[in-house]
């Protein structure tokens, strides 16, 4: 059994604190919190697939938050909130408020004036939420449905995300993660890649 509080060294931390945020009494080891998050992903996709609407339409802070909520709200009581603590990863707390609605803005304009091919403007998405990771827990695999959603929107094709799970450390995840960091340098290619491959 794995400690509940061991991630990967690239993960948002877990810290004890969140502990109490946690709904499911029978988590009490990694594996076990891993299991609870996969169910209730797979219905918080499935309420998000069954959104009608214009790529705009999901662009807005309300859906963000209302996304998080539907993918993470079985299993944290702070899902669809934004985090209050600092991490090792994203902007400071009291900056999120503001960031994510300013960045929304920016995506809502890419789309109105193609100013991006959409399957740059959902990359320049995923990569800008997980830079600003605004919830305690949950950030890239929320920014994964954000960009699955928008490109569906866009009449793209689905991404792949190299083709298996991120969650455990490994070649896959690693790729992902120097993508995003090629990303944070200005070098959008390489996500892109990743997000077809």
């Amino acid at each position: 059994m794995t400690d509940l509080f061991q991630e990967p060294d690239d993960a948002t931390p877990l810290n004890p604190a969140l502990r109490g945020d946690l709904l499911q009494s029978w988590v009490t080891s990694r594996a076990d919190l891993n299991e609870a998050e996969e169910e209730n992903i797979v219905k918080g996709a499935a309420w998000a697939l069954r959104r009608r609407g214009k790529a705009a339409d999901f662009l807005t802070e309300d859906f963000v938050k209302t996304l998080h909520k539907q993918m993470f709200g079985e299993v944290w009581k702070c899902a669809g909130t934004y985090r209050q603590g600092e991490l090792n990863i994203g902007i400071a707390p009291h900056l999120i408020a503001a960031q994510v609605p300013a960045m929304l803005d920016d995506v809502r304009y890419w789309v109105e004036h193609n100013t991006y091919p959409p399957d740059e403007i959902a990359a320049r998405l995923h990569h800008r939420l997980t830079q600003i990771h605004g919830f305690p827990n949950g950030n890239g695999r929320h920014a994964r449905m954000m960009a699955d959603l928008v490109i569906e929107k866009l009449g793209g094709k689905a991404f792949g995300w190299g083709g298996g799970s991120l969650a455990d450390v490994g070649t896959l995840r690693n790729q992902y993660v120097a993508a995003l960091r090629a990303a944070d340098n200005h070098d959008i290619g390489p996500l892109l890649a990743f997000m077809r491959s």
